[in-house]
Parts: C-alpha cells; sequence; structure tokens
C-alpha cells in the first residue's frame, strides 16, 4: 500500500481542520445578531440615548452589516469601548468587528492582526480651543497645555508635529476620551486635540459651544474605517463590501425611499447592486438581496452622513472629503460586477 508523503498528508489534515472551524458568518447566525464595537458616546458617530438607542455614522455601519447578513438592521449589540481596550475586545472575541473613529495604520492592518476593510470617514487631527485666547494658527501654540487620549493615533501626529517644528508643548494624556475634554473644558489645558469630527461632536455637550473654535490646520491624516480579526476573508469580504454597497448605490442614485423602484431599471448596475441579476451574493456567503436589504433599511452612504453628521444636524458638518468621487470627493467603490 503506498502511503501519501508525509508534507503533504499534514496539508491535507490543516485544510480539513480549516474548513471545519466555524468562521465568524457561521456564529454570528449562530447567535442571531452581530457584536459590535463602537466609541464611547461620540456625538454624530456613536452615542446612546437615555433609553438606549444607538445614533451616528459608525452606529449606522454596523446596522447594515446586520441588515446584510439577516435582513434586519437591529439584529446587532453595541459595546461602547475605550481607545486603550478597543483592539483588545476585538481580539478576545469580544466583538465580530470595531467601528471606532479608528485609523487605518500599518502597523495597525499588518502586525497587530486586524484587517481594515475600508473607509467609512476620511477625518484629520486639529485643535479646539477657546477664542477668548485670541489663537488664529497652530504655530501660536507653542508652549501650550494640549488635552490628549493616550494610545491615540492623535497623541502621535501632535507629537510629530510640535517635534517638525522645533515647537514645545505640554501634553496632558488620559486614558478615556472623555476624561481629556472635560478637563480641556474645565479650562486646565489651552487646546484640545483630536479628530475633528469626534471633536465637533464632543463640542455640543458644552455649556457654551460657541465659545469654542478649531484652528485651520488639520495635521494629520485619520482614514477611519471598520476594522475585523486577520485570518477570516468572508468576514472581511462581507464588512467590505457593505460599504461600497452604500457608496456605489448613493452613486446610483438608489435611496432608502426609491429602492423598491429602482428594481424595476433595466441598468445593468443597478440590477446588480439590487440583486437582481447574477449571483453577487455566493461569494460573501449572503443572499443575492444583501445590498438592497441594506439600502432600504439603513440608506446609501450620502443618506447617513446627512442624518448623522451633515449641515442639518446639531454637529453640522460638511461632506468635504467624504463627498463622492464624481463630485470632488475621494469616496470611491469598486462596482459590483
Amino acid at each position: 500500500m503506498k502511503h501519501k508523503p508525509i508534507c503533504c498528508a499534514l496539508a491535507l489534515a490543516m485544510a480539513s481542520l480549516s474548513t471545519a472551524e466555524a468562521t465568524t458568518l457561521d456564529d454570528v447566525r449562530a447567535r442571531g445578531y452581530v457584536k459590535c464595537g463602537v466609541g464611547y458616546d461620540v456625538p454624530g458617530f456613536s452615542a446612546s440615548d437615555d433609553r438606549g438607542r444607538w445614533a451616528g455614522l459608525d452606529v449606522e455601519t454596523c446596522r447594515a452589516v446586520a441588515a446584510a447578513v439577516f435582513g434586519d438592521p437591529d439584529k446587532v449589540r453595541f459595546t461602547a469601548l475605550q481607545s486603550k481596550v478597543r483592539f483588545t475586545a476585538l481580539q478576545s472575541g469580544e466583538v465580530d468587528l470595531l467601528v471606532r473613529q479608528t485609523t487605518w495604520t500599518l502597523k495597525r492592518d499588518t502586525v497587530l492582526g486586524f484587517k481594515f476593510t475600508g473607509v467609512n470617514f476620511y477625518d484629520g487631527t486639529g485643535f479646539m480651543l477657546r477664542k477668548s485666547l485670541g489663537v488664529s494658527n497652530a504655530r501660536q501654540l507653542a508652549g501650550a497645555s494640549i488635552c490628549i487620549t493616550a494610545g491615540t493615533t492623535t497623541e502621535l501626529a501632535v507629537a510629530d508635529w510640535f517635534r517638525n517644528r522645533n515647537m514645545t508643548y505640554e501634553p496632558v494624556t488620559f486614558e478615556k476620551a472623555d476624561e481629556a475634554i472635560r478637563v480641556y473644558e474645565s479650562g486646565r489645558c489651552d487646546a484640545y486635540a483630536s479628530y475633528l469630527g469626534g471633536a465637533a461632536g464632543h463640542r455640543l455637550k458644552f455649556a457654551h459651544p460657541q465659545d469654542h473654535i478649531f484652528l485651520p490646520e488639520i495635521i494629520s491624516k485619520e482614514p477611519c474605517g471598520p476594522v475585523v480579526r486577520q485570518g477570516d476573508d468572508q468576514w472581511f469580504n462581507i464588512v467590505r463590501w457593505v460599504l461600497f454597497a452604500m457608496v456605489d448605490a448613493e452613486e446610483l442614485g438608489i435611496t432608502s425611499g426609491n429602492a423598491w423602484e429602482m428594481r424595476g431599471s433595466n441598468n445593468p448596475k443597478i440590477r446588480h447592486l439590487l440583486g437582481l441579476e447574477g449571483d453577487f451574493g455566493v461569494g460573501l456567503g449572503l443572499d443575492n438581496d444583501w445590498a438592497y436589504n441594506i439600502i432600504k433599511t439603513v440608506g446609501n452612504y450620502g443618506e447617513v452622513f446627512a442624518r448623522t453628521l451633515g449641515p442639518d444636524t446639531p454637529i453640522g458638518l460638511p461632506r468635504g472629503l467624504n463627498r463622492l468621487w464624481t463630485e470632488g470627493g475621494v469616496m470611491y467603490a469598486p462596482p459590483i460586477r
């Protein structure tokens, strides 16, 4: 009797073991909901009201994943995570994905064991301070005390910016963002450094938000988006294409209000996205109407931005870089075909 070489037998055994292991999608379906890690009380991105209802851009991204998997955006449970523990929670399996104003960097995308699936908000680090200080640009912050959340890319960006200009400053660091913002508001720091999107949300909670301004300088690139664990390509692809579907839907003019009517379109791009032609759910392990379920129940990217962060919300952020590529922004998604 001939025996297979040990190396081949081992390879077959490992392949069999890999096939038998449950994927994240299997776990999510068996559990009946998605576990999503979000930010801790960041208006516009992830915040809950006194009835426990969550809202924000990152929250809607999580709901879109649930809509793709279950056809129901409410089949998701949120865990508010501080910066220091967010990656531990993802690595341990406490959450299935992290959508928490987390910047895509080389180290995080390689050696830490995570994969960024895309960008749901292009942000940047900036400085907030009181109008009464009379400061109009960041170069006037030499020697200033600056409140910062420890262990964030903001901390590194501020250090690099001051060092590159041979300027000194006094970093006042905190493990929790809400501590840093509270101390800044109390007057113990001259300025607060953070992602501009999140800082704009925090400012809403101040007693006198109109007394605080942002300096014009944006000192770093902070592309933020969903993060998953390495090693599960199927789950990575699902979360990635959820983002792409929302962007493609906006570009094609498909909204939560007209998604049903758009099913009658003869445009092949629309028919592919809505699951009417082609088996584009098969490769993801989902039903072919996965994207339709997202758009119908959550909306396209533009709709979500408008109701969570846009000019008509209390935060009032312009789309800026987050406009579609066809409108001068950088939001761009591959086609579904």
